[in-house]
């Protein structure tokens, strides 16, 4: 028997006996950092705060989206100044769940060695920084809204679908802070 075929049986082995494949892997590096804790170290009553918090920016940036669209057919004031207050509610909710979320990266070794959750910091805050630019301008600029508050609109909805991939990923793929029952 091959050493590759012994590899591949032992890992169905595990996964029959319910481990993770990437515990059982041959390669010591994967296997030290599968076997690191990913639970959050921020949570109530064990739900992260971070996945709590995230909806609320995301919700607004998209809003912000709809809220332009809306100012741009109508050419309606109502809009502008609904708009203005959704980018800036964006950009509270988004530093609250930042702040949140950069204390659960360094508190916890085993998220901080995964790739996806650098790059889900990362696009968090580029679309951080376009929703801080887009409620200024709405602020200081109102005039500009159309197209300039429109195109920043449309960049942080995009950062915002590529940070919640990766956030995705991390949830999904690496199990993140999810607390998984012993129960079968």
């Amino acid at each position: 028997m091959s050493e590759a075929s012994r590899e591949a049986e032992q890992v169905e082995i595990a996964l029959e006996e319910g481990q993770e494949a990437s515990t059982t892997h041959p390669n010591p590096h994967i296997r030290e950092v599968a076997e690191q804790d990913i639970g959050s170290a921020i949570a109530v009553a064990g739900h992260p705060i971070h996945a709590m918090l995230v909806h609320f920016p995301i919700a607004f940036v998209i809003s912000t989206l709809g809220i332009d669209m809306f100012y741009w057919f109508t050419g309606d004031a109502f809009w502008l100044a609904v708009g203005t207050w959704s980018a800036g509610a964006a950009f509270v909710f988004g530093v609250l769940a930042a702040v949140v979320g950069t204390a659960e990266l360094l508190a916890v070794p085993g998220i901080r060695v995964r790739v996806a959750s650098w790059n889900h910091a990362i696009a968090a805050m580029v679309m951080l920084a376009i929703v801080g630019a887009n409620a200024g301008l709405r602020l200081f600029w109102p005039e500009t809204v159309l197209p300039s508050g429109l195109m920043l609109s449309v960049l942080s909805s995009m950062a915002a679908g590529f940070a919640g991939w990766h956030g995705g990923k991390l949830i999904f793929d690496h199990g993140v802070g999810l607390l998984i029952s012993s129960k079968g």
